[in-house]
């Protein structure tokens, strides 16, 4: 009997960006369907106008819950919160579009919290969206942390070149190399380490990026950080069998990764993961988060404002973020025939 697929809730992000368009593209993707269940958290008016936008004949149908919803060709399933009005401008900072945003996520991390759904993917929400309406997070890794009652998360960017784990994001860098420790370190990594395994590779060679130029060059650069607050956490990690090594360069370690020398490279600070994984791919670019009870899942790009209602956005993102969704749910994935 084969493994019933996954259910994955599919939130759709700040209404006034290109969320409902890149979602509504991607859940008529013919892959899709033979992958998961996908079921939108989000509005359904909004949909349809997205789906007239760009011009495809389709069906969004609001259901209840995932299990109500039916998987056909040409139909999108939809858990319709209706929070929208029918007048929302497209590409205009809303705090109403913002509100709207975090409730599609209260929703899809009580759906993941209760286990009806094994997958969270999640269209692009605006900061400055969110905060306006009084929901004041850093951005959907955070925010899905708290609501989810996880203690700690990392944040991984994945593209067919190079995947990276964050050790600290959404703080400024004098606050990031403070935070940095052994034990965060040590537990970043093995966060990765799992998401690898989880995802197919049973021994990934994992590459850890040091905090000053050059890896501090034998304590040339910096103040012996990297011995401080790396090596200690590499050295436990060895000794029981996860190859990770380090502390490496930053500026040859993703060149060396995008090679094919290091499964997974981990960053100690945002921009340090994030700059190179932009440059080798963000047309096809994920951003996961590990750590949660469910695998998180989502694009790599903004709500884009400047191109929202136009019809021009390209959904090749989230069709990628929703089969590494799959990848990685809590349940054994079975395509079908």
């Amino acid at each position: 009997m084969p493994t019933p697929l996954p259910f994955i809730a599919v939130t759709m992000g700040d209404g006034a960006g290109i969320g409902p368009e890149v979602v509504v593209a991607a859940l008529l993707d013919d892959a899709v369907l033979t992958r998961c269940r996908p079921v939108v958290i989000g509005d359904a008016q909004r949909l349809r106008e997205a789906a007239r936008i760009l011009g495809l004949d389709c069906e969004i149908a609001a259901v209840d819950h995932p299990r109500d919803a039916e998987f056909t060709p040409g139909r999108v399933n939809v858990v319709d919160l209706g929070l929208l009005p029918a007048d929302l401008p497209w590409g205009e900072l809303s705090p109403v579009a913002g509100g709207a945003a975090y409730a599609y996520i209260e929703r899809a991390a009580a759906l993941a919290v209760a286990g009806e759904v094994h997958a969270i993917c999640t269209a692009p929400l605006n900061k400055e969206a969110l905060h306006a309406a009084g929901h004041i997070y850093p951005g959907h890794t955070e925010l899905l942390a708290h609501l989810t009652g996880t203690e700690e998360v990392s944040m991984m960017l994945s593209t067919e070149k190079v995947k990276v784990i964050h050790v600290t994001t959404h703080i400024g860098l004098i606050d990031a190399v403070n935070r940095i420790e052994p034990g965060l370190v040590e537990r970043t990594v093995r966060r990765g380490h799992q998401a690898m395994v989880r995802a197919g590779t049973p021994n990934p060679v994992i590459g850890v990026c040091g905090i000053n130029p050059h890896a501090g060059e034998n304590g040339l650069f910096g103040y012996g950080e990297e011995e401080e607050k790396i090596v200690p956490a590499l050295e436990v990690l060895r000794a029981e069998g996860v190859d990770a090594r380090g502390p490496l360069p930053a500026d040859t370690a993703f060149f060396l990764a995008g090679r094919g020398d290091y499964d997974l490279i981990v960053a100690m600070y945002h921009d340090q993961g994030h700059g190179p994984v932009k440059v080798l791919g963000i047309e096809a670019g994920v951003n996961l988060t590990v750590g949660l009870p469910v695998i998180r899942t989502s694009v790599d790009h903004g709500t884009a404002f400047d191109i929202a209602g136009t019809g021009t956005a390209e959904a090749g993102s989230m069709v990628e973020a929703l089969r590494q969704a799959t990848e990685m749910a809590t349940v054994p994935v079975t395509p079908a025939a």
